[in-house]
């Protein structure tokens, strides 16, 4: 993301470390890299809207600076209005998932529509994620 000032920079660097720690403190968060909103605890369900570009993480990986590199990369789709930046921390492998993150309100529409991108873009949604309940469903 292009910070054209000192405090932009400063401001961006503090999102980024905020994003790292919710992740870590509570296996994922949901944000718009325009505002840094996040996403309120919603009764909605959370699925990559690209899952080709999901990208996995090993636990030892640099938080921050592959969410600087992610952000970096899918700019542009970021700042779509339906889109938010997603992290999850899969508790199965404890591997870090940062993806282009779309919001459905109910669980089968989230998982018709994580099926049908999952074909589309030839690599498998792993789960849908509720917001209010703190919930994993895996497909």
């Amino acid at each position: 993301m292009q910070c054209k000032t000192y405090l932009e920079r400063c401001y961006y660097e503090k999102y980024l470390l905020e994003i790292a720690i919710v992740t870590l403190e509570r296996g994922g968060v949901t944000s718009k890299v325009d505002t840094h909103q996040f996403l309120d605890a919603i009764d909605a369900w959370g699925l990559p809207k690209y899952p080709g570009r999901t990208v996995i993480l090993t636990p030892e990986a640099d938080l921050v600076e592959e969410l600087r590199q992610f952000i970096d990369e899918n700019e542009q789709d970021l700042l779509e209005p339906d889109t938010w930046l997603g992290t999850w921390v899969d508790p199965q492998t404890q591997r870090y998932y940062l993806d282009l993150t779309i919001i459905r309100p109910v669980l089968e529409e989230a998982k018709r529509e994580a099926m049908e991108r999952s074909r589309q873009e030839g690599r498998s949604i792993v789960a849908v994620y509720n917001f209010k309940r703190n919930l994993t469903v895996y497909l």
